[in-house]
């Protein structure tokens, strides 16, 4: 815990320092690749912060892990202006037909072995057993070069243009009713449990919506927000269609597969 304690009160400090560079200055200044929990961090301390905007993006809209930009510069307005400073890269087996099947801990396991800081790597997304990684600029052109191999397979790796990324999430669409639309009642519709298993996990802090942790079992949710639990999904809550006769109401949650 006290290690915890220092990690979280380093991470405020440079949050803090890098809001204050990016105010004084005009300028943008970007945090490495920032898990839920470190999101969270920054919610809870942005109104000590200086006034200034700031945005979020880790390569690609859904993606979890984020960088966190501050932004001084006062003609930026959209986030769509600022040039991150993430890569993509493709990593292909360098023959499909007699490669392992790889899972996201096989390409994660590879690239750290590079010696590489978690903080450097975004998300990572697997598609017909190819790699899809999202890293910090400064180490892009190192895994390129150096990642040659994950598992027992021969991979090779190459840049790709972000106007050549295209990803399509694929979901399993889930149906079910609630009384209210409450967090533990989107939840047991999403994970098939009861609400009484799930309330340890909202107060034990494993709930996230946007990045911000959520520890109210009666939180209402809203269409379209993004809700990560950890050791158990991910889903985005698609809304209400209708009421039923006894008053219940019919939703629809759309989990990552």
């Amino acid at each position: 815990m006290m290690n915890l304690d220092k990690e979280e009160q380093l991470l405020r400090k440079r949050l803090a320092e890098l809001a204050n560079v990016a105010y004084h200055r005009g300028i943008c200044m970007f945090t490495d690749f920032l898990n839920l929990n470190e999101q969270n961090v920054f919610f809870t301390m942005k109104n000590e912060l200086p006034r200034i905007k700031y945005f979020t993006y880790g390569g690609f809209n859904d993606a979890e892990r984020k960088i966190l930009c501050f932004c001084g510069n006062d003609q930026i307005e959209e986030q769509e202006e600022i040039d991150f400073p993430i890569s993509s890269i493709k990593i292909v087996p360098a023959n499909q037909k007699f490669c392992d099947s790889f899972t996201h801990r096989d390409f994660l396991g590879a690239v750290l072995n590079l010696g590489i800081d978690r903080s450097k790597i975004g998300d990572i997304l697997i598609d017909d057993n190819e790699g899809y990684l999202f890293a910090h600029t400064s180490i892009s052109n190192y895994i390129v070069d150096q990642l040659t191999r994950v598992k027992h397979t021969n991979v090779s790796c190459s840049m790709l243009p972000q106007q050549d990324f295209n990803y399509q999430p694929s979901y399993k669409e889930i149906v079910g009713t609630v009384a209210s639309v409450r967090l533990d009642s989107i939840l047991s519709v999403a994970f098939h449990t009861s609400r009484s298993s799930l309330t340890g996990l909202i107060e034990g802090g494993k709930v996230f919506i946007g990045g911000k942790q959520i520890l109210s079992n009666s939180y209402p949710l809203k269409e379209n927000d993004v809700v990560s639990v950890r050791g158990l999904g991910k889903f985005r809550y698609a809304g209400t269609s209708y009421q039923t006769k006894k008053g219940r109401y019919s939703v629809k949650v759309l989990l990552y597969r």
